[in-house]
């Protein structure tokens, strides 16, 4: 079955870029929220759930604007991104991640979960 791309987008009022970026960019910031644990190898990110490792690499970074990561382990078209977008109104930052899914509702229950948690350690 051919995976689906989707977005989500995600409010986080109250939070600055400089606070969320590294959260979304560096092995230690992932850990907090994303992972288990994550560790970095030059471009080669790691990512352990329960003990179980899953390798990504770091395809493109824009920093404070975008970070794409390719899970070595799919197809080579997909991967999973996170991208902030500031309302220069309002000030109020927006994530959207770009994901694929052969199961996009389970995929979006599970972003929704790992987003709790990275509120959670926002102080949001």
């Amino acid at each position: 079955m051919e995976k689906e791309k989707f977005h989500i987008e995600y409010v986080l009022e109250k939070v600055s870029v400089n606070n969320l970026w590294p959260r979304l960019a560096t092995s230690s910031g992932l850990s907090e929220w994303f992972a288990d644990n994550v560790t970095e190898n030059g471009n080669i990110f790691t990512f352990y759930w329960d003990k179980y490792p899953s390798e990504a690499e770091l395809t493109g970074i824009n920093p404070f604007n975008y970070v794409r990561f390719h899970w070595l382990e799919e197809e080579p078209d997909t991967y999973f991104e996170f991208r902030l977008h500031k309302d220069e109104l309002t000030g109020i930052l927006t994530l959207e991640i770009t994901d694929f899914s052969d199961d996009k509702n389970d995929i979006i229950t599970l972003w929704d979960t790992q987003i709790k948690v990275l509120k959670r350690k926002l102080g949001i």
